[in-house]
């Protein structure tokens, strides 16, 4: 007979412990642990192959040198969707284990039909364990036409069975396999409810070890939770290559991608799409709907140009300063960092000598995206000081620059891009600091300014800035 253990598991980290616990002494969250049982055969083992396996036929690796390891660099799988493709790094790594997170309704299983239905040349499993064939054939067709006569390579399963898939994966033998989603997934190997933190686990490791064994990409989609973590154990994102974010506001229609973690490519990549009845489009040129088409200058609003990994991006930055009606002011910020906002405002008050202690001050990054790039300092700082003393900064003007302590502008990097990005974009005049220029000195091409239609204007203090800007 097979041995049966219990054990208790915390359904936010996935800490195991033998007996209940009020408080998980790994996250430090309360009345999270469940009872789960746990059944274990004698003598097998899970396996993606069969459902008993003997470890004696388990191939045993043995140590090798470095030297005498054989590397065949793997061609990347392209795909029709260049910003998926920007995302991953490149394309699809064979044999990766790719998770995707988002909300509910934001998209996650229309961009991944989108994308099993737009590669006929490749043999694509889409297992679905929350949708009916049906319902997703309805699905499907509301999508491009083009995307519905390339559907010739996609076929679909309806299973929540990790036994069951894998009998179905061995017969079919796709070159990609999507998973929507990973929470409804049970193994016969655990018994406990679909969606339980051991649940989670062992389908993950199924699933990895079929990716690795057979160089198949595997597509997760995952659940999130109301903090907008991704559901199930913290291991999770651990075990899998790439960690995907799917975000945006369901009243709006754009939704941006991006990559959390990403062992082939960088984690800074960002990709944004359009939802429209007919599926997702991509935005090749991110900044136009970053910006908002203004027919006069308004105080408080100035353009910034950041950078999202290779992808240098022009995003409007607000700023909206008023007498404080209560007691404490408030400060709020909408996709910027509240700690690096009341940084800035403490230098503008310090170095510059403007009274910002009284005044209520919110700042909001327009298109609902979050930058992280403090290149985007010296824009917010503009326009801080635009809406305080009610004076517009010029239309056709952008910053890229950091901010310090003392008051002086910092050097940022990729300079260029930034540059080349305002210049394509109609803009007459962009402030960065005067640093930049030292550190460019040692290419003579890099240097050379004057390449560029737009006006470059260096600065090396904020009160140098904003004498030029204000008068």
């Amino acid at each position: 007979m097979a041995k049966t253990k219990t054990s208790y598991f915390c359904q936010s980290c996935g800490y195991e412990s033998p007996k209940w616990l009020g408080k998980c002494p790994s996250c430090q969250e309360w009345n999270t642990f469940v009872e789960e049982i746990i059944e274990k055969s004698n003598g097998s083992i899970p396996d993606w192959k069969a459902a008993s396996t003997s470890t004696s036929m388990q191939r045993s690796n043995k140590p090798v040198l470095v030297s005498d390891v054989v590397f065949e660099e793997d061609h990347r799988m392209l795909t029709p969707d260049k910003e998926f493709n920007r995302v991953l790094g490149g394309g699809i790594v064979p044999g990766s284990l790719v998770l995707i997170g988002g909300e509910p309704g934001i998209g996650k299983s229309t961009l991944m039909l989108q994308l099993a239905m737009n590669m006929p040349a490749l043999k694509v499993l889409y297992v679905s364990g929350e949708e009916s064939d049906r319902q997703i054939k309805m699905r499907a067709e509301r999508l491009s036409p083009n995307a519905g006569k390339a559907g010739g390579g996609c076929f679909i399963l309806t299973e929540t069975s990790t036994q069951n898939i894998f009998k179905q994966i061995e017969q079919l033998q796709p070159d990609l396999v999507v998973v929507d989603s990973i929470q409804t997934l049970y193994s016969s190997h655990i018994e406990s409810t679909p969606g339980s933190v051991s649940q989670v686990r062992e389908c993950t490791a199924e699933l990895l070890k079929f990716a690795k064994e057979t160089a198949t990409p595997v597509f997760l989609i995952g659940h999130i939770t109301k903090d907008g973590m991704i559901a199930g154990p913290k291991i999770l994102e651990h075990m899998v290559d790439t960690v995907l974010q799917f975000e945006g506001d369901r009243h709006h229609v754009y939704r941006i991608l991006r990559a959390i973690k990403n062992r082939f490519g960088s984690a800074s990549e960002l990709g944004i799409y359009e939802m429209l009845g007919e599926g997702l489009r991509e935005v090749s040129n991110p900044s136009e709907i970053l910006l908002s088409q203004r027919e006069e200058p308004i105080s408080g609003v100035t353009i910034s140009a950041t950078l999202e990994g290779v992808r240098p991006m022009l995003i409007e930055t607000q700023a909206l300063v008023s007498t404080s009606a209560y007691g404490t002011p408030q400060r709020s910020a909408t996709g910027f960092d509240t700690k690096r906002m009341n940084m800035l405002l403490a230098v503008l008050e310090k170095r510059c000598g403007f009274r910002l202690g009284t005044q209520d001050v919110f700042l909001n990054i327009t298109g609902g995206i979050r930058v992280e790039d403090p290149a985007i300092d010296l824009g917010l700082a503009a326009a801080i000081i635009s809406s305080h003393q009610d004076i517009p900064v010029p239309f056709k003007t952008c910053f890229a620059a950091e901010l310090g302590l003392s008051g002086e502008i910092r050097a940022v990097n990729k300079i260029e891009q930034r540059i080349a990005e305002a210049q394509k974009l109609g803009f007459e005049e962009i402030y960065i600091s005067k640093y930049n220029i030292p550190s460019a000195a040692k290419d003579k091409k890099m240097l050379d300014f004057s390449r560029f239609s737009i006006k470059v204007i260096p600065v090396a203090r904020i009160e140098e800035a904003f004498n030029l800007l204000f008068g």
